[in-house]
């Protein structure tokens, strides 16, 4: 298969080596010269994922209608945030019946929308059925070094989603199946505002009962606001929902967690976003899933914590209290 992989941070890079190992004809897109050229001298990318070797047969573009030209599959692998930009881009050329995979987890501000909407809104031509969603618990930083690893493929096509799966997957990276496109996204959206939450826990000094109690009223949370925008329930306990939530709020490797856990400590979130070279979803996220609640009138006590924590400086100390003191109630 002809694959382009739109994005050159660490999963970018990570599923642009997988597909190359699987002897697809692969080209890996950047917008930045010298980022490219840096690659394309070293076969490292050293900012996202240093210490691991790009093999030699994987392209490295900037020319953004040559990546996209006459392609099987596009991997759309830049964050939430910029995939509109992009998309609009991808407008002025001819796609024609690409598969289109988006691996960014996330809602956009404003709109509210998931990346598969986001995709749809822009390119007016491209149809539902080609569009798919892989997400799951996967570290860049594990796939890349052939560290068993399980995601899902989600498309309203089994046949596009089944396609997927062919191209993917490899004896250390398992593609399940599943139809619920929206849940998906939702589960690997939603959980990186779990996972700041977590990471403040952490960062305040609470204990793992603490960290317990955000992950399993967290997955409450994300479930309760996914119904209401008409996913599957049980798209939920299964791994984009609380396998990604899991591996997002305990790794080390977890750029949410990570953001939550300097909050705690007390920085200011200007400065630590400032001094991060990957970007953290789950901030932005953070913002739109407020919304979404507003929007849905849904119950999400941790999410109005943490966006209060991150946006309107309330102390973790105080936000823990404001959650452990809220009314009684039962748990189901």
């Amino acid at each position: 298969m002809r694959v382009t992989v739109l994005g050159a941070g660490s999963w970018g890079t990570t599923l642009a080596i997988v597909l190359a190992s699987n002897g697809h004809n692969v080209s890996l897109w950047t917008f930045r010269e010298d980022h490219a050229q840096a690659i394309l001298e070293t076969r490292q990318n050293m900012p996202f994922l240093p210490g691991i070797t790009l093999p030699k047969e994987i392209q490295v573009l900037t020319n953004l209608e040559q990546a996209a030209a006459e392609r099987d599959i596009l991997v759309a692998a830049v964050p939430s945030q910029f995939l509109r930009s992009v998309a609009l881009q991808l407008t002025s050329f001819d796609l024609g019946r690409a598969i289109i995979v988006n691996v960014a987890k996330g809602i956009e501000n404003g709109s509210l929308m998931t990346m598969s909407e986001v995709l749809l809104d822009v390119l007016k031509k491209a149809n539902r059925k080609n569009i798919c969603t892989l997400s799951g618990p996967s570290h860049a930083e594990e796939v890349s070094r052939r560290i068993p690893t399980a995601v899902v493929a989600a498309s309203v096509s089994s046949e596009t989603a089944k396609a997927v799966q062919a191209v993917f997957a490899t004896p250390y990276l398992r593609i399940y199946l599943n139809e619920d496109l929206r849940g998906v996204e939702l589960g690997g959206s939603l959980k990186n505002v779990i996972a700041i939450g977590a990471g403040i826990s952490d960062g305040a000094g609470f204990g793992d009962n603490t960290k317990a109690a955000i992950m399993t009223r967290g997955i409450v949370e994300i479930t309760r606001l996914g119904i209401a925008m008409g996913a599957e329930p049980k798209t939920f306990a299964g791994l984009s929902g609380v396998g990604d939530l899991i591996v997002t709020c305990m790794s080390r490797h977890s750029r949410n967690r990570y953001v939550g856990e300097q909050v705690g400590k007390g920085k200011k979130l200007s400065d630590v976003l400032k001094e991060m070279v990957m970007v953290a979803e789950g901030v932005q996220t953070t913002k739109a899933t407020r919304d979404l609640a507003q929007k849905y009138d849904i119950e999400m006590p941790i999410t109005n914590e943490v966006h209060s924590v991150l946006f309107q400086g309330k102390e973790p100390s105080r936000a823990t209290r404001d959650l452990m003191t809220r009314d009684a109630k039962g748990e189901l």
